[in-house]
């Protein structure tokens, strides 16, 4: 078992960073409850193709489907939290506290509750009541603007920077920070994590080096990290595939230049970011004469901070991923495993996602509701 083995999690289900944030806490032991919509109860899942089985954020947890719009499901709700550590929630402000389970209501059942709350603009401020998305809390937190290539427009990544390293990533963190805390002080508290921060954060490196006028930050793809730097880039093999590379630090520049063929004392200035376009030019025709393969022969393996450009679908068959077990199996398909390894305690995905309300009776009896208050619960419509 994982190590937060005994934390007990509920979770009010929501999309993208919220639930990325409660798989982390499955992976590493929690027993986390998903309280699901009762309007969703049997229905496939709505973000993995009419599938629920394949929602892998929701994987490793129980659902409860719940009626929240009923008082009973309401009371439920805080009965749970009353034997539980954590509640999470991913609404826009004031959602909650109209439902009427907002911080203040959970503290009066349970004082060392910690409340974490997901957002991406915040709790506060002038953005906090508006809609957004991944990509707008990362544009307003200077991260967007940075991603790219010279001269072009800015390169959206996904939404892994703003939902889940800035989000779910976060909030997770800062869920077992007040764990921690409460142990100690046996208090709960609330945790604003927004995206918008989260983002921001993650961008401190890059803000120090602008700070030090060691990065250009009104300028994209002209920097040590951002494809600027002919040491730093994915190039193009002959067979239309790519790879990485990283060769920042001197002894692995030197190896770089060794591994390519290219003539070092043309090359010997790496630092001189006069010099980065027309050194780029000049790889960019090298690594062209190869297929993705030949080079893996050459560089793999190496310190020339090398590794083959994989896709989806090649990823967990590469003897490294396989010979760490970087992906699982997990109710028939295949996923990412639980990270980061532990020396004792041993994360794992212990069920597949759930469909909503797969477990009701199971999860009410668990939190010790009777057979008679389960029965109630059902006539009442909300569960």
């Amino acid at each position: 078992m994982g190590p937060l083995q005994g934390i007990k999690v509920i979770e009010i289900a929501g999309i993208g960073p919220g639930p990325f944030c409660a798989m982390m806490l499955a992976d590493m032991g929690a027993d986390v409850v998903r309280i699901d919509r009762k309007s969703q109860e049997g229905r496939p899942g709505t973000t993995a193709g009419g599938n629920a089985r394949y929602d892998v954020l929701n994987r490793g947890r129980r659902s409860l489907a719940l009626d929240l719009k009923k008082p009973e499901a309401i009371e439920t709700v805080l009965k749970l939290c009353e034997g539980a550590d954590v509640i999470t929630e991913g609404f826009r402000p004031g959602v909650m506290e109209r439902l009427g389970l907002g911080p203040d209501e959970v503290f009066k059942r349970n004082p060392k509750m910690v409340y974490g709350r997901m957002t991406g603009w915040g709790q506060d401020g002038p953005y906090a009541s508006v809609a957004g998305h991944d990509i707008n809390y990362i544009a307003l937190s200077g991260v967007l603007h940075c991603i790219g290539r010279e001269g072009d427009k800015p390169v959206p990544p996904m939404n892994l920077v703003g939902d889940f390293g800035g989000g779910g990533m976060m909030l997770a963190y800062g869920i077992v920070c007040a764990l921690i805390e409460a142990h100690k002080s046996g208090k709960g508290q609330v945790i604003d994590s927004a995206m918008v921060d989260g983002a921001a954060l993650l961008m401190a490196p890059m803000y120090g080096l602008q700070q030090m006028g060691r990065w250009d930050g009104d300028r994209r793809g002209v920097n040590l990290l951002d494809t600027g730097a002919h040491f730093y880039e994915v190039y193009e093999t002959s067979d239309g595939k790519y790879i990485s590379i990283g060769s920042i630090e001197p002894q692995f520049y030197k190896l770089l230049l060794e591994k390519s063929g290219v003539d070092p004392d043309e090359f010997k200035d790496q630092m001189n970011r006069d010099k980065w376009r027309g050194y780029k030019e000049v790889l960019t025709k090298v690594f062209k004469t190869k297929t993705r393969d030949e080079w893996c022969a050459i560089m793999e393996y190496t310190d020339v901070c090398f590794a083959p450009v994989l896709s989806m679908n090649e990823a967990h068959a590469h003897p490294h991923n396989a010979e760490r077990g970087t992906f699982v199996e997990v109710g028939g398909f295949r996923q990412p495993g639980p990270a980061p390894r532990f020396s004792r305690t041993r994360p794992e995905v212990r069920r597949p996602s759930p469909q909503p309300g797969e477990h009701n009776d199971e999860v009410l009896s668990d939190f010790g509701l009777s057979e008679s208050d389960i029965a109630a619960l059902k006539q009442a419509g909300a569960v």
